[in-house]
């Protein structure tokens, strides 16, 4: 039986452990804070009022982050809250069958892509459009599946980005194998860093609670596997808060498998960038698997279907608008004289730009043929899918003004 400390105890200094099966009042509110408040361990390199703080295990990890590379991650994150924003306009106005919003999710997603090398993959869930920007997707390439015409727009393994995946933790199970191959090709711990690869994996606080995940997290455990796996603990799982889905906070869910876990403020660019750098090099020299909770929040619906003023209260959502991701960038390149107006109004104009013109894309997008549903399928000629193919095209073209 597991030791009740090791879940009683979430955090250090939060009290002595339960001696009985049964934790006292005290030590499951504690459990329970450690869930929703960052705690103790959380790694923070920039404050909420963009304060620079040190770190001197992750510091050398952004010891080339200048004012310069700073104004890029900057830029970057404010390109893709406009482009997110105006998807899920669009989506409004019926041009998108459906959206999934990363408002406020920006620092995690931009910081984690950024930290990749070009060898390394990695797989999203449906929400890393950020991850993707950093990757070199165009966004554009992003809106078919969402305007229901396509199952992917970019090309893989051009990009080191895998398609998206609906099914909740399914990708980790995918991402695992992926890495388990590296290992087996020999991609890890070679002398020459151009040699060696890994592997990220992206999934959300309530993915945490599917199979999926910890099938993952055991096959990834035993083969030793070069993979990060990246949690965005965005508070919410759709409906359910992050404390219905563990007692413990979730980074520290690593321990039961055997390998590190590291929590992360998931609002803060420059440490999800430190933090995903190190993991990522761990797993390249053989040290693998880490687990990276982001711990940030969504600032949005789950998906355009969704209404989060029925379970969740303004206050909450007022309160993490003080640790905006974008805004305390912002503040500290001002403090530290990094960027003037002059810049910031400069981004701002690209990135209303940049909008535009992924708004006359969508607007102006053809329908793709009826046969295209049928490319792709497999990666071998098919003739079921051929016989398919061909009986739904002579189907349609039965109808007045049908095509064959």
């Amino acid at each position: 039986m597991p030791s009740p400390e090791q879940w009683t105890r979430p955090e250090p200094g939060a009290g002595p452990a339960a001696t009985a099966a049964q934790p006292s009042p005290e030590q499951v509110i504690a459990g329970l804070r450690a869930t929703t408040e960052g705690g103790a361990e959380l790694t923070q390199l920039l404050t909420p009022e963009g304060e620079r703080l040190p770190s001197a295990q992750f510091d050398p990890y952004v010891a080339d982050v200048d004012a310069e590379a700073l104004r890029g991650l900057y830029r970057d994150m404010v390109l893709v809250r406009r482009a997110d924003r105006e998807s899920n306009a669009m989506q409004r106005q019926g041009q998108l069958g459906i959206w999934v919003p990363l408002l406020g999710q920006e620092a995690a997603q931009i910081g984690s892509g950024r930290a990749l090398k070009p060898q390394d993959m990695a797989f999203p869930s449906y929400r890393e459009h950020g991850v993707a920007y950093a990757r070199g997707v165009d966004f554009r390439e992003l809106l078919g599946i969402f305007r229901c015409s396509d199952h992917c727009g970019w090309d893989p393994a051009e990009h080191g980005f895998h398609p998206y995946t609906i099914v909740i933790g399914n990708q980790v199970l995918n991402a695992t194998g992926y890495a388990m191959g590296q290992k087996f090709d020999g991609k890890v711990g070679n002398a020459s860093a151009e040699d060696n690869e890994a592997t990220i994996v992206y999934f959300g606080d309530g993915a945490t609670s599917q199979g999926d995940v910890h099938e993952g997290f055991v096959w990834a455990a035993v083969y030793d596997a070069p993979i990060v796996f990246f949690c965005q603990n965005n508070q919410w799982a759709i409906s359910e808060p992050t404390e219905r889905q563990s007692r413990l906070p979730l980074y520290q869910r690593a321990r039961g498998y055997g390998f590190p876990g590291v929590r992360v403020d998931g609002n803060d660019v420059l440490a999800c960038l430190a933090v995903s750098r190190w993991a990522l090099d761990e797993c390249r020299h053989g040290n693998g698997p880490v687990l990276i909770e982001a711990f940030t929040y969504r600032m949005d619906a789950h998906t355009t279907t969704d209404d989060p003023t029925r379970y969740r209260l303004s206050d909450e959502l007022e309160a993490w608008k003080l640790k905006d991701p974008i805004e305390r960038v912002r503040a500290h390149l001002a403090r530290t004289g990094g960027a003037d107006q002059a810049f910031f109004d400069e981004v701002q104009a690209e990135a209303d730009a940049f909008a535009a013109e992924l708004r006359d894309f969508c607007f102006n997008m053809p329908d793709p043929p009826p046969e295209r549903i049928f490319a792709n399928v497999y990666a071998e000629p098919s003739p079921v899918l051929d016989a398919q193919r061909e009986e739904y095209l002579s189907y349609l073209a039965g109808f007045a003004g049908g095509e064959r």
